[in-house]
């Protein structure tokens, strides 16, 4: 079964994850615009679509753990994740707050939950810009590597900011939480086992 999957995944080009991507991107936006409040859902699905692909992202790793090796594709669904989350601020700025700088900026300083998300969306900026090989030369692989961990805290932000949006909590926003906080939980657990093993 792992075969199947490895054999198959490395038949696919990291590329089409790209044009996915795009087609997904555009898919939610023209579902929008056949609601009757287009900039609400609009809003509401390109982050929580851009949530999903992070957590993808961050799975990947994990999965190799156990043998599935879709690491060719992390790039890719980093940088989608990112497109997502960068459309939903738009969405927000542009469509839901009208370009209204001061209104934006009040919303900035005083809602706890567009903060949160805010800092993600910072955060996740510095592993989006590097995301290539010509950085990682520039960078060196150690220095990439510690930069793009700000991936992990920025998913969780995002994760929190989802959960503090509803005015309840409900099952999925707690799922989302749950599979964030898991995985990095699991990701320190394996550094810690590896640490104890090479001292």
């Amino acid at each position: 079964m792992l075969n199947t999957i490895n054999q198959t995944a490395r038949r696919i080009p990291a590329y089409t994850i790209y044009i996915a991507g795009i087609a997904l991107a555009v898919w939610v936006i023209y579902a929008a615009l056949a609601t009757p409040d287009p900039a609400k859902v609009l809003e509401r699905d390109l982050g929580t679509k851009g949530l999903q692909i992070l957590i993808a992202t961050l799975c990947i790793t994990p999965l190799r753990w156990y043998g599935v090796n879709l690491l060719k594709f992390r790039r890719a669904l980093g940088l989608m994740g990112f497109m997502f989350i960068a459309l939903h601020l738009m969405t927000w700025v542009v469509l839901d707050l009208a370009l209204r700088w001061s209104e934006i900026l009040t919303e900035l300083t005083k809602r706890p939950f567009i903060i949160v998300g805010m800092l993600a969306f910072v955060a996740l900026i510095p592993p989006a810009v590097t995301s290539n090989n010509a950085m990682v030369k520039r960078l060196g692989a150690l220095r990439w590597k510690r930069l793009h961990w700000l991936a992990y805290p920025a998913t969780l932000a995002g994760a929190v900011h989802f959960v503090m949006i509803g005015k309840v909590y409900t099952l999925e926003s707690a799922l989302y939480f749950a599979a964030v906080a898991g995985l990095l939980i699991a990701r320190r657990l394996k550094a810690r086992k590896k640490a104890l093993q090479t001292a």
